[in-house]
């Protein structure tokens, strides 16, 4: 769909940010990094359009997270693929991006992507220097994850798979899930609900235990 000019960045030129009327706020003491870190990994969030990655960012982002969302019009339908939810009002037009503190010393910045396919050209730039991305699925449109899971194949991109829980989804069996996605057996693919601070915590957690695996077994093999 078809997007009108919004001011979704704090300080963006034009009018009031969504803080507020005035200039955009002077960083807080929690967005400052802390100085015991000695490690930072970029993290990307993928999945299709609204399956939750924007709310999955601010969830879990312990610094104010920056979006990029945009109001959507009806000039964009029959271009981008609503089915399932027609509800939606705002889509992110460029990345989402967020910062947590998995302990003192390791760091993950999280970046977002967007969601519709004619977004897609954006992904290589936010995958530059990514070591593992966060694959976010709805059960009741398991289609739409399919090219996604493919092209971090081809990528050659770690992830893991968390399949968001809707109040409306049916539920479904991991195992149900992995042959449906077609999943190998060691790709992670757990439960987790976005809208979670804790439950989304577990999913990063969950990928850098993966990554922290794959690099034990290249260590071993040389």
């Amino acid at each position: 769909m078809d997007y009108k000019t919004s001011d979704v960045l704090p300080g963006a030129a034009g009018g009031a940010d969504r803080y507020g009327p005035s200039a955009a706020p002077g960083p807080s003491p929690q967005d400052q990094l802390p100085a015991t870190a000695t490690a930072a990994v970029k993290i990307v969030i993928v999945g299709g359009f609204g399956v939750g990655k924007t709310t999955m960012v601010r969830a879990v982002s312990e610094i104010r997270p920056l979006t990029t969302e945009e109001t959507m019009t009806q000039a964009g339908e029959g271009v981008d693929h609503v089915t399932g939810v027609e509800r939606k009002t705002e889509t992110t037009v460029a990345m989402d991006f967020g910062r947590i503190s998995l302990n003192d010393r390791l760091v993950l910045y999280l970046f977002g992507t967007p969601g519709q396919e004619r977004f897609w050209f954006l992904w290589h730039g936010l995958f530059e220097g990514a070591l593992g991305a966060v694959v976010l699925v709805d059960t009741r449109r398991l289609e739409v994850s399919f090219d996604i899971i493919g092209r971090l194949e081809e990528r050659g991109m770690p992830f893991v798979v968390a399949v968001n829980a809707f109040p409306d989804a049916q539920v479904h069996d991991l195992d149900e899930l992995r042959e449906a996605l077609d999943l190998p057996d060691w790709v992670p693919l757990v439960d987790c609900d976005a809208r979670s601070r804790a439950s989304s915590r577990d999913v990063l957690l969950e990928l850098t235990r993966y990554l922290h695996a794959m690099t034990l077994a290249r260590s071993e093999a040389r």
